[in-house]
């Protein structure tokens, strides 16, 4: 593929057009009614990034009750009362939204879903999206869920505006970037497994795999540059009156555990970094501030 891809578009006559439609609205509407009964205390600070891994398949499951319980909004009519959203492991999608009638198995589209913990190290989601373009239906839909506990290092998980974007788009954008936007010297070509349909076994063989790929960074969904825009606004998403991106900037502060006089040293930094607005300080320079006097009283 030598040309920029484009997203596909669901002719307006389709089946299930306005079925996509609406779900796509239901998930961009999930914050507001993720359920969870979840709650975490008791977690060290310097042990906060370990939360994607404990809890992360957990949220997605959350997710996909709550879009199950969201079915007023998705199916105001109950033409799909039949339907619904169903996770499924070690195969593409993560999620089908399929019948479960017997013996009548419809698949009407997929979801890859990701949740993406914002305190997490990497700040950025670390998933890999290797799939070919050909497992994708034009109404499959990546979706990425940022998420983080209430009270920063206790309560229960809270989600944030989700990212959506089609998969087979996502599919084409990354080989596109891999061959074309990438400045790399190594071979940029692409084997394509063939005879690939919607909805595979799990054990087709579904991987797009690059002749060269020395870093293991074939597949990297964020550095793709898609979620640039959206990452940017999601760091700045308050968490108990702070940013998340100030938060990341907080914790790495207390990583491998450094010595007192290069922790105050860093915080320093970042007090340096952050802005005062109005002539005040910010939630977190104040806890700077404080952490600041306990050290050098230490």
């Amino acid at each position: 593929m030598s040309s920029e891809p484009t997203r596909p578009i669901l002719p307006h006559d389709a089946e299930h057009t306005e079925l996509y439609q609406r779900v796509r609205e239901a998930i961009h509407a999930l914050p507001g009614y993720f359920k969870t009964s979840t709650y975490i205390e008791g977690i060290s600070a310097t042990d906060i990034f370990t939360l994607n891994t404990a809890l992360g398949a957990t949220i997605e499951s959350q997710v996909v009750n709550t879009l199950n319980l969201m079915r007023p909004v998705w199916d105001p009519n109950e033409k799909y009362i039949s339907y619904s959203f169903v996770r499924q492991s070690q195969t593409f999608p993560d999620v089908l939204l399929k019948s479960a009638v017997p013996n009548r198995m419809d698949i009407i589209l997929g979801i890859e879903l990701k949740g993406w913990y914002l305190l997490a190290k990497e700040a950025a989601p670390s998933f890999r999206f290797q799939v070919t373009p050909s497992a994708c239906t034009n109404q499959d839909m990546i979706v990425v869920v940022p998420w983080a506990l209430s009270n920063v290092i206790s309560g229960s998980p809270v989600v944030f505006a989700p990212y959506v974007e089609s998969a087979r788009y996502a599919a084409e954008y990354r080989n596109y970037h891999w061959q074309h936007l990438r400045q790399t010297a190594s071979n940029v070509s692409i084997t394509q497994p063939v005879n690939i349909s919607p909805y595979p076994k799990k054990s087709d063989q579904i991987a797009d795999k690059p002749t060269s790929d020395d870093g293991g960074n074939f597949g990297r969904f964020a550095r793709t540059g898609l979620m640039d825009e959206y990452l940017s606004q999601t760091k700045g998403i308050s968490i108990s009156g702070i940013s998340a991106q100030n938060w990341l900037d907080f914790f790495k502060i207390f990583q491998d555990q450094k010595p007192p006089d290069q922790i105050y040293i860093e915080i320093l930094r970042l007090r340096n970094k952050l802005v005062k607005v109005g002539g005040e300080l910010s939630p977190i320079e104040i806890i700077l501030e404080q952490l600041e006097k306990l050290i050098l009283d230490c």
